[in-house]
């Protein structure tokens, strides 16, 4: 029997048994309830930014949390923290990724959930827990996210955080594992609709970019858009960009 069950139960322990059995059919209803919300508000959220932020909202108000994070990383880069509910979030990602060493490292070389019961005794990373005992967080819960295709996927950690020491029980981290599969697919949306709009207003301005060479040079497409690629290559320069120079300056990047 689940904890929302046991408490349930426990709540309505002097009612009748329909009664208790109408209380948890309302949490249960509450519950549900919550994640259609969820559902909504994520896919509706807009770009990465706006989705992630309301990830760590959300996380407030169904886990027994009081800070939430997440943590983005790319191979070959450093990973990015693009919203926290609290600057001491911040604090304890930057901790980890500075150190190379934490829960959250942990979470993202192996996929896997982290649960640190007290930071005030935990021994597993000594010198990270203290630093986090000192700033008032016992209890992480950090769990993992995968975002987009398996060919260039990220990374990233939900990072749970309260003062309590054994915060989080067994519901909480299933309700983080929804949450966080919520997630993934919200982030990766956002993320592909974001290249794509890029991808977009990047032909757009090379479009533009290349109607002003074959005005101003009498050139046929193929060649005008040759000019573009060759300062690209030879600027070591985004063909966006060197196309962006153009529209603005009316004048080819030096090479």
């Amino acid at each position: 029997m689940s904890e929302i069950e046991n408490d349930a139960l426990e709540f309505g322990a002097h009612e009748p048994a329909s009664e208790s059995r109408l209380r948890l059919a309302e949490l249960v209803d509450e519950t549900a309830d919550i994640f259609a919300r969820l559902a909504v508000d994520l896919h509706s959220a807009g770009g990465v930014e706006e989705t992630v932020d309301a990830v760590v909202q959300f996380a407030l108000q169904a886990l027994a949390c009081t800070y939430s994070g997440v943590a983005l990383h790319t191979r070959g880069r450093r990973p990015e923290i693009p919203a926290v509910t609290d600057p001491v979030v911040a604090e304890i990602f930057n901790l980890q990724i500075d150190d190379g060493t934490g829960p959250l490292i942990e979470s993202l070389r192996h996929q896997r959930v982290v649960l640190v019961r007290d930071t005030a005794v935990d021994a597993r990373w000594p010198v990270w827990a203290a630093e986090v005992a000192r700033l008032g967080v016992r209890s992480v819960l950090d769990v993992p996210l995968a975002v987009g295709a398996a060919s260039s996927r990220s990374f990233g950690v939900l990072g749970l955080y309260s003062p309590e020491p054994d915060a989080f029980g067994p519901d909480d981290e299933a309700i983080a594992h929804i949450l966080a599969r919520h997630a993934s697919v919200a982030v990766a949306t956002a993320r592909h609709e974001q290249t794509m709009a890029q991808a977009v207003d990047a032909r757009k301005l090379v479009g533009q970019a290349m109607g002003i060479l074959m005005e101003r040079y009498g050139l046929d497409g193929d060649r005008a858009f040759a000019i573009l690629k060759r300062y690209s290559q030879d600027t070591n320069t985004k063909l966006r960009d060197v196309a962006q120079q153009l529209i603005d300056t009316r004048k080819l990047p030096r090479t």
